[in-house]
Parts: C-alpha cells; sequence; structure tokens
C-alpha cells in the first residue's frame, strides 16, 4: 500500500487483511518509493527497528524468514548472491513471478523490474481492481505476485476536491523541459483542515484496499501465502511536513506488516 502509514492502517476496517494475522508497527528502510522497493526486490522487508542487535543479525533473519515463506529448506543469504534479487532466487526455484505497479517511478524500465517474468506498470496508479481481474493463478504452478497499491498514495482516489496539486517525481521532471522561467509550484501549503481530510481519505482508501484484497483472497489457492505493508509512510501536517520523501521523520518511517497464511 504506497504511502500508508501505520495509524492510518490501524484506524481503517479491515476485516479481510485481519484473517491474515496480527498487523505490526514497522519501519522502511527507505522514506520513498523508489529506493524502498528496491529494499522489497533485495528481499528485505521492513524492520522491527531491534535494540542491541547489530544489524547483520537483522539481515541474516530476514533473508532466512523465505524459507518460511517459500517452503525451500535451507534458503539463507548465500541463495541471494551475487544479484541479491528476491524475484531471481523463487525463479530459480521454479516460481513464475509476476509484478504489477502502479507508480512511474518504478516502471518496466527501471533496475527494480529485473528478473520478473512479467512486469507491468497500469494505466493508472488507482487500479488495483485491475490488478485483480487481470491476476489469474495458473493450477499446479508457484507464483509470486508483487503488487504496488497507488490508492493510499496522494491525492487519495479524491475527485471533485479544490485541493493543489502535488506533482511527484514525473510532474518536476516534466518541469525542468519547460521555457518557463520559474516551474515551481505556486501552490499554498495544506491548511489543518486540508490534512485532516487527507489523513482521512487516506483511512477510507485503506478499507477500500481491504474490500479489493478480499476479492484477491477469494481468487488465490489455498496455500497462498500474504504480505501486506507499505513502502514508507506518509505526514499529514505534523512539525509542518506533508507527503514524504526528502523528509526525515517517524511517521514517514512507521508503515504497517502482516505476514501469513489466511485464516
Amino acid at each position: 500500500m504506497d504511502s500508508c502509514r501505520f495509524d492510518s492502517f490501524t484506524a481503517a476496517r479491515t476485516p479481510n487483511i485481519d484473517r491474515i494475522g496480527q498487523a505490526e508497527k514497522r519501519f522502511s528502510y527507505a522514506s520513498w518509493t523508489a529506493p524502498a522497493h528496491y529494499a522489497f526486490t533485495m528481499g528485505m522487508l521492513p524492520h522491527q527497528n531491534p535494540r542491541h542487535v547489530f544489524a547483520s543479525e537483522v539481515y541474516k533473519e530476514e533473508f532466512g524468514l523465505w524459507t518460511l515463506r517459500t517452503g525451500a529448506e535451507g534458503l539463507s543469504f548465500r541463495d541471494f548472491l551475487p544479484e541479491i534479487s528476491l524475484p531471481k532466487v523463487l525463479g530459480g526455484l521454479g516460481y513464475r513471478t509476476i509484478a504489477k505497479v502502479s507508480m512511474p517511478v518504478i516502471n518496466q524500465a527501471t533496475n527494480i523490474a529485473q528478473h520478473f517474468d512479467d512486469y507491468k506498470l497500469m494505466d493508472h496508479h488507482n487500479n488495483f481492481s485491475g490488478m485483480v481481474e487481470e491476476i489469474d493463478f495458473a493450477p499446479g504452478e508457484p507464483g509470486y505476485y508483487f503488487l504496488n497499491l497507488g490508492e493510499t498514495h496522494y491525492p487519495y482516489m479524491l475527485s471533485g476536491k479544490n485541493l493543489p496539486h502535488i506533482s511527484g517525481v514525473h510532474g518536476v521532471l516534466k518541469g525542468l523541459g519547460s521555457d518557463s522561467a520559474d516551474s515551481s509550484e505556486d501552490a499554498a501549503f495544506f491548511d489543518p483542515e486540508q490534512m485532516r481530510e487527507l489523513h482521512d481519505q487516506q483511512i477510507r482508501c485503506v478499507e477500500y484496499l481491504d474490500s479489493k484484497i478480499g476479492e484477491l483472497m477469494e481468487k488465490s489457492p489455498p496455500n497462498t501465502y500474504f504480505i501486506v505493508t507499505a513502502d514508507h509512510g506518509e505526514l499529514f501536517g505534523e512539525d509542518g511536513f506533508f507527503g514524504h520523501g526528502p523528509i526525515m521523520h517517524t511517521k514517514c518511517f512507521e508503515v504497517p506488516f502482516v505476514e501469513g497464511f489466511l485464516a
């Protein structure tokens, strides 16, 4: 769930995701989409932030958990070398690896798309329903499906709202080619009421995604292992910040994490 911060997730009603397990507060390795997703494709998921533990122990445990998730005995960090690529490791285990993403910054031309058998950027960033429709589980063939969901990313599926447009990386790149002497955004910063409205809308988007995850669960083989998390958090006015990216703030790194088989 792109940009979904932990407290947005816990404030939402998620009866389908609750069937997987209890949500934990974890911490992203990065504060924006591209580097956070690079960590995912390495096989590293949001961490628990343990104290008095060497980082190497955390990494060793994280890579070792893919033994539990896949049922492949003895899987370790050594199996990920030299590419350190989860889709490549899973491909070697006989998995078909499929990714469907919402954010253009992780499109199929980026390094993140390496080693996937099928990698697709959806036609717009609020199209998880399209992903669910497209997914067709092949009987008897193990599959790894990596889904980046944009509904929880700004503007949180808002329509008809009188809010300023805030560009992401692609908007900035387009502006660099402009002949205008000043291509910077001139929109006023969100006021507190707008911030509350945006946060509330992200919560509603989590609930919408949960309903679609329920549809995906109905299609899934009975032994499917689910992981639901976020790439990073989001700021809604705390300490004068909005959004994510070049921001160092706890709320930008707090994410939900749920994993397991269906109850």
